[in-house]
């Protein structure tokens, strides 16, 4: 099977997508994208005028597959032993529900401070950046009362929900301490020890010193 994926390894929506691949064990090529390098972004425009990352195609069947939920939909597909989708329906739509709080309710949030961190400071928002702290420690509380008794999100399998909920919370803990909330802050804990976690960790280190919330 020949893939190619557009990220950037910095990215936490990419690491997203990359630890279901990375759970899979398949083999694909990355291409890093730099927004700021007017042929990379010139480029990755022409696979995907939106312009966001990750992107992932199957180079044998064509079918592009933008956004990191659909490239996880797509690996639970060809991997279903994996489980990232479980069978069952009623447990499949708990797991996307999951998947959609994560981003929606701790990730969004999120990139909308760490955005405004990289305006000039005169520029910044700090009303908006209060909204959006108060905004996660409104998830955090939520996302402890979701989380059930299993070592993952949905219990004893990791699923999609794990995959989107890693980075959401790694990012945010960096900009809102996960203070009070013992439960979610060993869930996150887990998600490190993960092989596949460790390996977009890794993989994004070289980037760490240019996060620009501190």
């Amino acid at each position: 099977m020949d893939l190619t994926f557009w990220y950037h390894p910095f990215s936490s929506f990419c690491r997203k997508a990359l630890i279901a691949l990375y759970e899979s064990g398949i083999a694909f090529d990355k291409i890093e994208v730099d927004l700021g390098n007017a042929t990379s972004r010139a480029d990755f425009l022409a696979v995907w005028p939106v312009g966001k990352f990750p992107v992932m195609r199957d180079e044998t069947s064509g079918e592009l597959l933008p956004e990191s939920s659909i490239i996880i939909e797509w690996v639970a597909d060809k991997f279903p032993h994996l489980g990232l989708i479980p069978a069952d329906t009623r447990a499949a739509r708990h797991c996307r529900m999951l998947d959609r709080f994560f981003d929606f309710e701790i990730h969004l949030p999120m990139q909308r401070i760490v955005a405004d961190y990289l305006r000039p400071e005169d520029k910044r928002d700090p009303f908006g950046q209060a909204q959006d702290r108060a905004k996660l420690r409104k998830g955090y509380g939520i996302a402890e009362d979701l989380l059930g008794d299993g070592p993952w999100a949905a219990g004893d399998a990791f699923t999609i929900a794990d995959c989107s909920a890693q980075p959401a919370l790694h990012f945010a803990s960096l900009v809102e301490p996960l203070d009070g909330h013992p439960k979610l802050a060993a869930y996150l804990e887990r998600l490190y020890a993960r092989p596949s976690v460790a390996q977009t960790m890794d993989e994004a280190r070289p980037f760490e010193p240019y996060f620009p919330v501190k």
